[in-house]
């Protein structure tokens, strides 16, 4: 696999590609959803196309897309456009791929879209998907702990470290587990009202 070593988009740079993918319809919706994946999720465009219809999960009014564990939220204004997208997706007129699970249908039957092809096609939209990667990873980790980031994304726990310790995050003593439960033998956890 090439590792490309591009420069991060800048927060703004990123924030401005994602209200311009949120809100142009002139860009095809497939683009959009997929730059929208990208520059939320960090998810590299090879994985985005092998996601399945079954990894959107409609909770109730919540919908979640399954890339790591647990399922990620996925915000309203992209839940909209994700679950308008796979309503109507491109390349599903056809015998080969009538039902495909798919939200990334490629041309031949029963195979995801190209992630060289819809790479290309997001660099012409705006949406570098190297710079927009490090960019959305480098803010999740600077609000979340490692392990969470890693849990649900989707990563390996030593590359989310690795990364944060580029960007200057600041969770590295994060300890993951359930810290509700007590020890055995501790006393039960306190609040300021007891």
């Amino acid at each position: 696999m090439k590792v490309s070593r591009r420069a991060a988009l800048s927060e703004d740079e990123r924030l401005d590609a994602l209200g311009r993918l949120l809100t142009d319809t002139e860009i095809p919706m497939r683009l959009r959803v997929a730059g929208v994946i990208v520059l939320l999720y960090a998810q590299p465009v090879s994985r985005i196309v092998r996601l399945s219809i079954d990894d959107v999960i409609r909770d109730g009014e919540t919908v979640l897309l399954r890339l790591g564990e647990p399922a990620s939220p996925v915000p309203d204004p992209v839940a909209a456009l994700l679950l308008e997208h796979i309503a109507n997706r491109d390349n599903m007129n056809t015998a080969t791929n009538s039902a495909s699970h798919w939200p990334f249908p490629g041309r031949r039957a029963g195979q995801p879209a190209l992630p060289d092809h819809l790479s290309a096609l997001l660099n012409e939209v705006g949406v570098p998907t190297a710079a927009a990667r490090g960019a959305a990873i480098g803010q999740q980790l600077l609000e979340l702990p490692t392990p969470v980031v890693a849990d649900a994304l989707g990563y390996h726990d030593k590359t989310t470290s690795r990364l944060r310790n580029e960007t200057g995050g600041t969770w590295s003593r994060y300890a993951p587990g359930d810290h509700g439960k007590s020890l055995p033998g501790s006393a039960a956890p306190t609040t300021l009202d007891s």
